[in-house]
């Protein structure tokens, strides 16, 4: 179990420590209790059966946030291989929350960018807690542009609350940067695949969203607003964010029914962060398949499908 357990995973805690306990007390005595610790290592996972099959949505927004979890560079490095990163956006500046360059992943050469969060207050506000200013968005940008030049796929990594609010951000014209990229990613001459890895907020993620084909981990979320936001606005209090989790239909399950993402990757039980390894090795899986699928696709045909792919979304009945 990971050392930082959210409120649902403490009975499992529990059960752990005194599994621990049980250990020591056969090694301290030379007693052989065998029996008694299998039975508890089977009772265990029963519960973390129990208890990850019936995740709410909250609690799934809960293990997207968990800051164990496997961010974007990670799977930068370890997904992909050959990762070269590339700085700035040839405007402003660079922009740290919004880390990207060229990379291999299978035999596809592509060129990647993704949000990237910090593990501690040193390294968030270094990646601005992973809110990109219009400079990561025109990084990202002059990237696809790369891979459309040379003819590489591209992928993207989202992993935001949302793109940064701040005055400054609004002064270098943040809503026309993400605008801008929409627009762009609808008309770019290459394959690409976007993967939600954590949270998906709201334009912040759309700016490197529009893709040929979404992706979702397991227990990521991809929604308009934050379930706080939500709570906020609708019920006036933020403690009712668990009701609008499940209303704002924000999981990888709603999100697929609702055919707005495409695929969902699976994680680990309990989340990426239980088996880091298993879920870089999952993510890596999805990502080729996909992108072994899309560059068979002639590109004409490819720019047609991703039109209406998106011009399908939000069917509603009329009156």
């Amino acid at each position: 179990m990971n050392s930082q357990p959210l409120d649902f995973e403490k009975p499992i805690v529990e059960l752990e420590q005194k599994l621990g306990e049980l250990r020591g007390h056969s090694r301290e005595h030379n007693v052989n209790l065998d029996p008694e610790v299998r039975r508890m290592e089977l009772k265990i996972e029963e519960m973390k059966k129990s208890v990850y099959a019936k995740l709410t949505a909250w609690q799934r927004v809960q293990i997207a946030r968990h800051t164990a979890r496997p961010y974007t560079l990670d799977y930068f490095q370890l997904s992909f291989t050959d990762f070269v990163e590339l700085h700035g956006d040839r405007r402003f500046a660079d922009d740290a929350s919004m880390p990207g360059g060229l990379a291999t992943i299978g035999h596809h050469r592509c060129a990647v960018a993704g949000q990237q969060k910090g593990r501690d207050t040193k390294e968030n506000i270094h990646r601005n807690f992973g809110c990109a200013n219009p400079e990561g968005y025109r990084k990202a940008m002059r990237l696809m542009r790369m891979a459309e030049k040379f003819g590489l796929p591209f992928v993207s990594l989202i992993d935001t609350p949302g793109a940064y609010p701040g005055i400054g951000a609004e002064e270098r014209h943040i809503a026309e940067a993400i605008a801008a990229n929409i627009r762009d990613m609808m008309t770019l001459r290459t394959p690409t695949v976007a993967v939600v890895i954590g949270e998906g907020g709201s334009g912040g993620a759309l700016g490197i969203g529009v893709s040929d084909r979404v992706l979702m981990l397991e227990n990521a979320y991809y929604s308009v607003i934050s379930p706080e936001g939500c709570a906020a606005i609708l019920w006036k209090h933020r403690k009712h964010a668990p009701e609008a989790a499940e209303a704002l239909k924000l999981t990888a399950r709603d999100l697929r029914e609702l055919k707005l993402v495409d695929d969902v990757i699976p994680e680990p039980l309990g989340g990426a962060h239980q088996d880091q390894d298993a879920a870089i090795a999952h993510l890596r899986s999805a990502i080729i398949r996909h992108l072994d699928e899309l560059t068979k696709i002639p590109i004409d045909q490819l720019l047609e499908e991703r039109y209406q792919k998106f011009r399908r979304m939000g069917p509603f009945a009329g009156e």
